[in-house]
C-alpha cells in the first residue's frame, strides 16, 4: 500500500539531504488567474459570478397573427410588438431581427461563403456552390407606431427602427410589423425551418421558426447584441409573453410553444377527452391516431382554422403543422407542476416515434431538472419532420426516420433518442439559462451536450454517447492545430462547430465532474449557475465565477488550458529510480548486495572465457593464491555487528525505525508535452499483483507546467506505474503512460494485391470496333 506522498522533483539515493529539490519554473504561467480574460464585475455582475443589485434585462411581449398557405408554401404574418425599457439608458432607436434574410438571395452567408472547385464534382455541390434562385427572406410590408410609418432601415439580417422620440427608462412602447416570405424546401436548402414534401399522398409537413421580426437583445455587457446572422452562430433573445394565432389548413394538427387557448374551436370532442386523460397517463396516450392521420391525408379541404397559442415568460416561439401529424402525449409531474410531453410525427416516423419520442422528452425534462433547475414550463414537445435537430421553447424539431419498411439501425435508434434529448434538454440551456448564442455557441451547445450526456447514461445501461466521454474527444484535440479554434471563439469564427462547441466543453465540463472537482462540489456549483441564471442572461464570465464560488475550486487554470487554448493533454511518465533506505545493519545489507551480486548478468566474455579458458593460472598453480582468494568481505564478522549495535545507540527511536521499516522509493519523472495542465492519476502494481490508484491535483505543476519529478513511498515494491488508467483527461498518447512502456496491440489485414486492368486508349477504340461490326439478329434464325 502507499505509505507516504512526497511532493518533490529529487531526492538523493542515500536519502540525506536536509530538503528534498524544487523545481524550477518553466517560464510560462497557467496557473495565472484569469485578469484581463475576464469582465470587470460591477453592480450588474459581480465577482461571485451572480447578478448584481442592479442587474436589468429588456422584455419584449407579442401579439402574432400568421397565415400558412399550403398552396404556395408561403406564410403572411403581422405582429404588435410591445418592448419595455428596463435599461438605465435612453434608447432612441430599437434593433430587429429578420434571421431569415439568410435565404435572401443577395443574403451576407451566401456572398461570403467559401469553397474549392475540384476536378469532378457531383451536381449537389454545384448546386450548394451557385445556391438556388430561391427568395426566402423577408419582405417587410409595413413597420408601424399607433397607425403611423415608422422610419426603419434594413441591413441583412438586421433591422433598426427610429423612433419618433427616445424611448426612456421604465417606458415602452407598442409598434407593429407586417411581412411575408416564402417558406424553403428544407430538404432541399437546409435550414433551421422549412417543409417537407411527400410524394406519395401528395402532402406537405411544415416545421416553422424565425419565421417572425424578433428583438434584438440589449444588455448591460454589449449594448445591443446586432451582429449578423450568417448561419452558425443562432439567436440572442429577450424573454416576453407571446400570443400567437395561426391559421392553416382546416384538417392541419397544429403543435407550438405554448398552451392552446382555443381547443373547442380547432379539436374534437373525442381529441379534447385523449388529451384530458392524458394527463395523468402511465404511458403515452395518441390525440390523433395513424389510422386517422391517414385518412386525414387523402382529403384536401379548402376551408381553414385558426389554432391560437400564448406562452409566458419564453424567449421565442416556434411551430408545426400538417394534416399527416400522429399526436401522442402524457403528462408527468415537475417540481410540483404538471408537465405534458408531447410529440408529432408522420406514420413515415413509425415504429420508432409512437414507440420512444415522447418517452423520451419525458425522460429528458426529468434528468434535467434534476441536474439544474425544476422545468417550469407547462409544456414539451418533439416534432418529426425535415430539420434534423432545432430547438425552441416548449418545442423542438427532430430527426431520425426508420426505412420504409420500418427497420430501423441501432445507430439510427439511439441517433433519433440523442437528438430528441439534446433538442428538449436546450429548453434548460438556453431557454431558459439564456445565453447569448449569437456570440457563444458553447454556452448553451456545450452545457447541453454535457447534460445530454448525463440523461444518455441514465436512459440506458452503457448508452453508446457521442460526445461527453474523454476518450471521444482525443482525436480532435490530437489534430493539426490549424483546424482548430480556442473554445471561447466567436459563434462564426470556429472552425469545427461540432468539436468545438458540442464536443470540447461536454468533456470539459465532464473532466471537471469526475477528475478536478469531484460529483458533489461539481453538481452543487452546476445547479447553483442554472439557479442564480435562470430567465436571465448570462455570460461565460458568469459560469466561470459561479463554478469558483459555490465550490471553493479554483479553475482559472482549467478555463485558460480548456477553453482559451488549443492545448491538448499529453502527459508522460519519462522514467522512474527505484530506491531503498541503506539499513545500517551489515546482515541486511551483505545479503542484498550478495544477492545483486549473484543475480547479476554475464558478460559475454565471461560466459565464453569459461568454454573458452577451462583452468587459468592461478587454477593451475595453488601456490600463487593467498588470504584475498578465500577472503568473502560480504561475510558479517563479530566486529560488523558491534560497530552497528554502537550505531543503533545513537538515534532516536524513530530514527530507529526508518532504518527498519524496508520501505520502497519511486522516482517518478512527468513531462507535460501537450501543454494542458492536468491532474495526474496513477496507477501503481505491485509485486503481490494488487493495485492502487494515487490522484494527485493539476497544481503539481504549479511551479513547473512542463517537467516535474513526483516520489512514491510504498511498502510493497512496485512493478509498474500507469497514468491515467481509465482514460480521464482524454490524454492523446497512451502509448508514454506506462513505465516500463507497454506494447499497444493491433492489427493489420493481409491480402492478396490485384491490380485492375483498365483497357487503353487504342484498345478502347477496337473495342468499340468490334461492337460495332457484329453481325445483329433480326429474328429467330435470321441473320443480316
Amino acid at each position: 500500500m502507499l505509505k507516504h506522498l512526497l511532493l518533490t522533483a529529487g531526492m538523493t539515493a542515500a536519502m540525506v539531504a536536509p530538503a528534498l529539490a524544487q523545481s524550477t519554473n518553466s517560464g510560462t504561467d497557467k496557473f495565472a488567474q484569469l485578469g484581463p480574460e475576464l469582465p470587470t464585475p460591477n453592480e450588474y455582475r459581480t465577482a461571485s459570478g451572480a447578478p448584481g443589485h442592479a442587474y436589468w434585462q429588456q422584455r419584449a411581449d407579442y401579439n402574432i397573427r400568421v397565415k400558412l398557405d399550403d398552396e404556395k408554401q408561403a406564410i403572411t404574418g403581422s405582429e404588435d410588438i410591445t418592448y419595455t425599457n428596463l435599461s438605465p439608458d435612453e434608447l432612441p432607436y430599437l434593433w430587429v431581427q429578420l434571421d431569415q434574410n439568410i435565404m435572401d438571395k443577395n443574403s451576407m452567408t451566401t456572398a461570403t461563403q467559401t469553397s474549392q472547385l475540384q476536378t469532378r464534382m457531383p451536381f449537389q455541390a454545384l448546386d450548394y456552390i451557385e445556391r438556388s434562385e430561391f427568395d426566402g427572406g423577408f419582405k417587410i410590408e409595413s413597420v408601424r407606431l399607433k397607425g403611423a410609418a415608422l422610419k426603419h432601415t434594413i441591413n441583412h439580417t438586421m433591422m433598426r427602427i427610429d423612433l419618433p422620440t427616445p424611448l426612456k427608462p421604465k417606458q415602452s412602447v407598442t409598434f407593429s410589423i407586417a411581412w411575408h416570405y416564402n417558406i424553403n424546401d428544407q430538404t432541399k436548402i437546409s435550414q433551421r425551418s422549412g417543409y417537407e414534401f411527400f410524394p406519395k399522398d401528395g402532402n406537405y409537413l411544415y416545421e416553422i421558426a424565425q419565421f417572425y421580426p424578433r428583438m434584438a437583445v440589449y444588455s448591460d455587457f454589449q449594448g445591443w447584441q446586432n451582429k449578423q446572422f450568417l448561419g452558425a452562430g443562432e439567436f440572442a433573445l429577450p424573454f416576453g409573453d407571446y400570443r400567437v394565432s395561426i391559421t392553416a389548413p382546416s384538417d392541419h394538427v397544429v403543435g407550438a410553444t405554448g398552451t392552446l387557448q382555443n381547443p373547442n374551436d380547432v379539436l374534437t370532442s373525442t381529441q379534447r377527452q385523449r388529451l384530458n386523460n392524458a394527463q395523468g397517463a402511465q404511458k403515452p396516450v395518441l390525440i390523433v391516431t395513424q389510422a386517422e392521420a391517414e385518412q386525414a391525408e387523402k382529403g384536401k379541404p379548402k376551408g381553414t382554422k385558426t389554432w391560437t397559442y400564448a406562452a409566458k415568460n419564453v424567449r421565442d416561439f416556434a411551430w408545426a403543422s400538417s394534416r399527416k401529424f400522429i399526436w401522442d402525449a402524457m403528462g408527468i409531474k415537475q417540481g410540483g407542476k404538471n408537465v405534458l410531453c408531447m410529440s408529432y410525427y408522420p406514420k413515415e416516423g413509425n415504429p420508432l416515434w409512437g414507440q420512444y419520442s415522447t418517452e423520451v422528452v419525458a425522460h429528458t425534462i426529468k434528468t434535467y431538472s434534476k441536474f439544474t433547475i425544476p422545468y417550469e414550463y407547462p409544456v414539451a414537445i418533439s416534432v418529426h419532420g425535415p430539420v434534423g435537430g432545432m430547438e425552441y421553447p416548449m418545442l423542438c424539431f427532430n430527426g431520425g426516420r426508420p426505412e420504409a419498411d420500418g427497420t430501423y439501425s441501432a445507430e439510427r435508434k439511439y441517433g433519433m433518442i440523442s437528438v430528441i434529448i439534446h433538442e428538449v434538454g436546450h429548453n434548460f440551456f438556453p431557454m431558459i439559462v439564456n445565453s447569448d448564442e449569437r456570440q457563444w455557441t458553447w454556452m448553451d451547445e456545450g452545457l447541453n451536450t454535457f447534460v445530454q450526456y448525463l440523461t444518455e447514461q441514465e436512459w440506458e445501461r452503457n448508452y453508446p454517447s457521442r460526445r461527453g466521454e474523454p476518450r471521444n474527444m482525443v482525436d480532435y484535440m490530437k489534430s493539426d492545430p490549424s483546424v482548430q479554434t480556442p473554445i471561447m471563439s466567436n459563434s462564426e469564427s470556429v472552425l469545427q462547430l461540432g468539436n468545438n462547441a458540442y464536443g470540447k466543453p461536454a468533456t470539459a465540463l465532464n473532466v471537471l465532474r469526475e477528475t478536478v472537482m469531484g460529483r458533489e462540489l461539481f453538481d452543487y456549483a452546476f445547479k447553483q449557475y442554472a439557479t442564480r441564471w435562470a430567465y436571465k442572461h448570462p455570460e461565460p464570465a458568469d459560469f466561470f465565477r459561479t463554478m469558483e464560488d459555490a465550490s471553493a475550486v479554483d479553475l482559472d487554470w482549467f478555463w485558460r488550458g480548456w477553453f482559451y487554448t488549443n492545448d491538448h493533454t499529453d502527459l508522460s511518465i519519462e522514467g522512474v529510480k527505484s530506491y531503498t533506505v541503506d539499513s545500517k545493519n551489515p546482515e541486511v545489507e551483505n545479503a542484498l548486495k550478495r544477492q545483486q551480486i549473484n543475480t547479476a548478468p554475464k558478460s559475454i566474455s565471461d560466459m565464453r572465457n569459461l568454454q573458452d579458458i577451462p583452468k587459468t593460472l592461478v587454477d593451475k598453480k595453488p601456490e600463487l593464491k593467498d588470504f584475498y582468494n578465500n577472503y568473502d568481505p560480504l561475510n558479517t564478522t563479530a566486529a560488523d555487528k558491534q560497530r552497528y549495535q554502537q550505531y543503533v545507540k545513537t538515534l532516536k527511536p524513530e530514527q530507529q525505525q526508518r532504518l527498519s521499516q524496508g520501505l520502497n522509493f519511486y522516482e517518478v519523472d512527468l513531462k507535460n508535452l501537450g501543454g494542458l495542465v492536468m491532474p495526474v492519476i496513477v496507477e501503481m502494481t505491485y509485486a503481490d499483483g494488487k493495485k492502487e490508484i494515487v490522484n494527485i491535483p493539476a497544481e503539481i505543476w504549479r511551479k513547473n507546467n512542463e517537467h516535474v519529478t513526483k516520489v512514491f513511498v510504498t511498502e510493497k515494491p512496485v512493478t509498474a506505474f500507469v497514468l491515467d488508467p481509465y482514460q480521464q483527461t482524454a490524454d492523446t498518447d497512451l502509448s508514454n503512460n506506462a513505465y516500463p512502456r507497454q506494447v499497444a496491440p493491433s492489427r493489420f489485414e493481409l491480402f492478396e494485391y490485384q491490380q485492375r486492368q483498365q483497357q487503353n486508349p487504342m484498345q478502347q477504340q477496337v473495342s468499340m470496333q468490334q461492337k460495332e461490326d457484329k453481325p445483329t439478329n433480326t429474328s429467330a434464325g435470321g441473320t443480316n
